[in-house]
Order: C-alpha cells, then sequence, then structure tokens
C-alpha cells in the first residue's frame, strides 16, 4: 500500500519533471516498517504536539530534552520508535544519522524522538527509559546512537546497562543510574487495544514515555517508524516506513525553495 509521505510526493512533485527520477526512486527505496497495533485507540487524555509543548518542555528542568537541532529550523520531523524494532534500527543507521550530520547540523531540520515502545519487545520499553534518563541530564543524542548501533547486541539478551555507559562519563552514567533506581515495575508500553498504560509511580521517566505513546494513538502510529514533517505550519501526512537519506533529502529541498 502507498504510504501518505509517497502520495505527497506524486502529488506535489509529477508537476515538476525534473523530479520523475527522484520519485520513483523514493517508491523503491521505501521498506515496510514493524507492524504495531491497528485497533481504534479507546479515549485517552489529549497530548499536545512537541512544537506546542516546547514551553512546558522548557520550564521543567527534570523533563527529558529528546531533540537535536535547533528549534527554529525551517522544517521540524516528528519521529515515533521502538528502540529494538530492526526497521528503526535501519532507519537510524541509514537515513537519521545522516540527516543529523548533514541538515540538522546546519539548523535546517529540527529532529524530535517520541517514544513508542511495542508490547511485542522485551526490551524496548527498558531501552527507552534509558535513553529518556539521559534526556533528563542532556546526553539523548549520545545514548541514542548507542542504543541503535548496538540493536543487535543488547536485543539478544537485554544487557543495555553496558552500552549506556559506554557513551556517557562515569559521573553521568551514575546520575541516570540514580534517576533509574525507583523504576522497578515493568516498563509502560504500547497496548493492543490502545490503552493509556500505567506508569511505575516510582521511576521518573515513565510519565514522559507514557506522553508520547498517547501521542503516538492520536497520530495514529500503525508502525514504526512513524514520522511526521512540518514546515511553514504545514503539516504532511504521517507516513510509516523507511525513505534513505537522499530522497529525504531531496524532499526537503523541494519544501526549503517553496
Amino acid at each position: 500500500m502507498i504510504s501518505g509521505f509517497q502520495r505527497f510526493l506524486v502529488r506535489g512533485l509529477t508537476s515538476r519533471a525534473q523530479w520523475a527520477a527522484a520519485i520513483l526512486t523514493a517508491l523503491a527505496f521505501l521498506v515496510p516498517a514493524s507492524p504495531a497495533q491497528t485497533t481504534t485507540p479507546t479515549s485517552a487524555k489529549t497530548a499536545a504536539p512537541a512544537h506546542k509543548r516546547a514551553a512546558a518542555d522548557t520550564a521543567a528542568p527534570t523533563a527529558p530534552v529528546k531533540t537535536i537541532g535547533n528549534r527554529n529550523a525551517p522544517i521540524t520531523m516528528e519521529v515515533f520508535s521502538d528502540y529494538q524494532c530492526p526497521s528503526c534500527g535501519n532507519f537510524f543507521e541509514n537515513t537519521l544519522r545522516a540527516m543529523i550530520q548533514d541538515y540538522v547540523a546546519q539548523g535546517k531540520v529540527y529532529l524530535v524522538h517520541h517514544d513508542f515502545p511495542l508490547q511485542m519487545h522485551t526490551y524496548s520499553g527498558q531501552a527507552a527509559r534509558w535513553a529518556n534518563a539521559a534526556g533528563m541530564i542532556g546526553q539523548f543524542q549520545d545514548v541514542d546512537a548507542a542504543l541503535f548501533d548496538n540493536q543487535a547486541k543488547w536485543t539478544a539478551d537485554g544487557d543495555l546497562e553496558k552500552y549506556v555507559a559506554g557513551v556517557l562519563s562515569p559521573a553521568n552514567f551514575k546520575r541516570v543510574q540514580g534517576i533509574l533506581k525507583g523504576c522497578t515495575a515493568a516498563p509502560a508500553t504500547s497496548k493492543a487495544d490502545r490503552s493509556v498504560p500505567q506508569p511505575d509511580p516510582g521511576c521518573p521517566v515513565d510519565p514522559y514515555i507514557v506522553q508520547d505513546i498517547v501521542l503516538g494513538y492520536q497520530v495514529p502510529v500503525q508502525a514504526t517508524p512513524t514520522f511526521i514533517i512540518r514546515y511553514k505550519g504545514q503539516s504532511y501526512p504521517a507516513s510509516s516506513g523507511i525513505i534513505t537519506w537522499p530522497i529525504l533529502k531531496q524532499f526537503f529541498d523541494t519544501l526549503l525553495s517553496q
């Protein structure tokens, strides 16, 4: 089935002959994402999009910062991801990493990460906890990359700590451990019936993970990774799957030329 992103490419660019080859290439390189729940959402608390929650997040010094780049960049890309999802790992390694080094670094794209741990993945909720705890001390980007870089290793046995420790200073690793010391109950994950998962009362990062899951229900996220692109106040349809960085870059260049 053609994705929302593909439909936009076709609608927006077919009138431009010079982009015809890019469209065909985009369709060829999009691959299926990891399926999430497909049932209709039940009632849930309303969560504002990241660009509307920015002021609230900044006002709370303990809130995890899970963004990369300049908030004032012309393009905002929000990604709902699961650290144990192979498609999410592929998307990070082959698209997002290059985007971060290129257009995020240049101030053209602001990347927002949302956690959407799938119930089917044993360790994804715990990985989200580590990433959020790192985000509370300003170390999200390093831990985010480490979790995806070593996905094939820690998903085999759930040994996440050594990969987090490998990218943090000893002092910062102790801070992250301290944040998570009260997290004794099972991590929050998305539910098949779209019900709101209950955070562990002793875990300070769980409410933020639940907030992301609820926001994902409202999109709705049907598979991971799912991404939403915004430019000049316009939000393009949510799309699931993997698109290569060269093709995504061409799409961004088209937006920036408008």
